[in-house]
């Protein structure tokens, strides 16, 4: 009963991604190599370390998890794990998994790897931004506080079976382990590399990295040994970096390329959108989305509430959407619309710069300020920061804005007291699982607040990290709504202290060429993924 219960609770989120499934006419092909562009390079292929919209993708086909989603749907199921059973009162789950599968080193998978795997993603020296995640796992505060150098919580008592023992019941846990913190990794090749397995992963997925020239492309081979018969469906994947969205696109055009990683910059939609391939060309669908600004309460004058609540009031979000051309819809709270626990009748902040500027005087700055609003340096991103930046300077707030690469940003966001301000934009939070957990531990809670995490504002309530635990142990499915309930006000009650300002929701458009598969084949998961092992070339 509770397993089954666990499988259905994404049900309603399921909504969201049924526009991206593969079309049932479409049948994959086996064979063929695609070439896909993103402007900025990649940082890393370390499950434990890699956390953004251009190295998921790859790190999610190099290694394997525990559980995973069926293509096209937001429906777990075991991967590496060939079953499983969970306690009645939800706090153990024992896993089986399945014989004969390899890392591309050559060597079995042994339950051993998934225990090390864990620890490591939680353990402080990784600095990984995914530790939070597993939380609920006996031992979890003493190993993330540097106080030990494992996890009792987990047991591999034989080569096949690894033990989870929970310190409560966690209602998400399974979603976990098919995040890519989760993903397992061998771990001799991981002292082997020295510190640099990010650049010479070793994991037990779809694909093989075969050539990594940095600054420049990544070579992904087929990985024949993979456990799944006939996955992937192409042979091979190049990823070109270094490329601008607009020269990327007109290479497509040309039939040099294949994805633009990084979407059509929106001053060229309109016209792709026109042209005689449009629909061929154009990937569109909607997720689980914010694009937000965070304001750091831990820098002056962020850590003044009425300076966040002007902030809130300045920005005009109707003209960050015409910027985009309509592919997005203005925010008014954190969760976005399709997520369990929206409230609709939430009003948010209004646009109001009368009001934005009294707040500041009360603040004491009816001067104003300088400071400083990160930002990608991708179209549209910096465009839109200016448009923000404009918003500041109507109320007397001067900011400069620093447009830098994204892994640049996502740097100065995990380390405390660097980064004022950030527009979100290019990295902006679509949902690990469709669950709304995910849009507060890694990004609002206070386990996120850490050098290398992805709480930028650095806000840490304690009594909401309390309620969420609360929230999250509510495993009894008779308590769905309850669940999701407690989860909305958690995320109405962080808006009344304001450490983002939610700009918008935003659909997710790429250009593909013709020549590939049906337009929504290429998005089939349910995380921020662009599927490589789905997708599939017309031969």
């Amino acid at each position: 009963m509770f397993k089954s219960w666990l499988l259905r609770t994404t049900t309603a989120a399921m909504l969201a991604f049924m526009p991206l499934a593969a079309h049932a006419a479409d049948q994959p092909t086996q064979g063929g190599d695609i070439i896909v562009t993103y402007k900025d390079d990649i940082t890393t292929l370390d499950p434990a370390i890699g956390y953004d919209w251009v190295n998921w993708s790859m790190i999610k086909s190099l290694f394997s998890r525990l559980m995973d989603y069926e293509p096209g749907t937001a429906k777990l199921v075991p991967s590496l794990a060939e079953s499983f059973t969970v306690s009645p009162d939800g706090q153990t789950y024992t896993f089986k998994l399945r014989k004969g599968v390899k890392f591309s080193n050559g060597r079995e998978v042994v339950a051993s790897d998934v225990k090390y795997s864990i620890e490591r993603a939680v353990n402080p020296k990784t600095q990984g931004p995914g530790a939070g995640f597993f939380g609920a796992i006996k031992g979890y505060d003493d190993m993330s506080a540097g106080k030990a150098d494992n996890l009792p919580g987990i047991e591999a008592p034989d080569e096949s079976t690894v033990v989870f023992h929970l310190s409560r019941p966690d209602a998400t846990f399974l979603h976990v382990l098919a995040i890519n913190f989760a993903s397992v990794v061998p771990k001799e090749a991981v002292d082997a590399a020295n510190g640099d397995f990010g650049k010479h992963p070793v994991g037990s997925g779809t694909f093989i990295l075969k050539d990594w020239t940095i600054g420049q492309k990544l070579v992904f081979e087929r990985n024949k040994d993979y456990f799944v018969k006939d996955v992937p469906h192409i042979d091979n994947f190049t990823v070109e970096v270094g490329q601008e969205p607009l020269v990327a696109l007109l290479r497509l055009q040309k039939g040099e390329v294949d994805i633009v990683g990084d979407g059509i910059p929106p001053a060229k939609f309109l016209e792709i959108k026109n042209s005689p391939d449009g629909a061929k060309m154009i990937v569109d669908g909607e997720q689980l989305h914010t694009g937000y600004i965070t304001l750091n309460t831990k820098v002056k004058p962020f850590d003044n509430l009425k300076v966040r609540e002007a902030v809130n009031m300045a920005v005009n979000k109707d003209r960050i959407t015409r910027i985009l051309n309509g592919r997005a819809t203005p925010a008014n709270q954190i969760l976005p619309p399709l997520m369990p626990g929206y409230d609709k009748s939430f009003p948010g902040f209004a646009y109001d710069v009368k009001k934005a500027k009294a707040l500041l005087a009360e603040a004491g700055y009816a001067d104003g300020f300088s400071t400083v609003l990160y930002s990608t340096n991708t179209d549209p991103q910096p465009r839109i920061a200016q448009s923000i930046q404009q918003d500041l300077a109507a109320i007397g707030i001067k900011a400069e804005v620093r447009a830098l690469a994204q892994a640049n940003v996502i740097a100065a966001g995990g380390t405390e007291g660097e980064a004022p301000m950030i527009w979100s934009g290019g990295m902006a939070w679509i949902a690990d699982f469709p669950d709304p957990s995910n849009f507060y531990g890694p990004i609002l809670g206070c386990s996120g607040a850490v050098p290398g995490g992805w709480n930028w504002s650095w806000y840490c309530n304690k009594a909401l990290d309390e309620r969420a635990v609360a929230a999250d142990s509510m495993s009894d499915p008779a308590k769905v709504a309850e669940r999701q309930a407690a989860w909305g006000k958690i995320f109405t009650d962080i808006m009344a202290d304001a450490p983002w300002v939610p700009v918008i929701n935003e659909r997710r458009v790429v250009a593909k060429s013709p020549r590939m598969g049906g337009a929504d084949s290429i998005y089939v998961d349910p995380t921020r993924v662009i599927n490589y092992d789905a997708i599939f070339v017309k031969q």
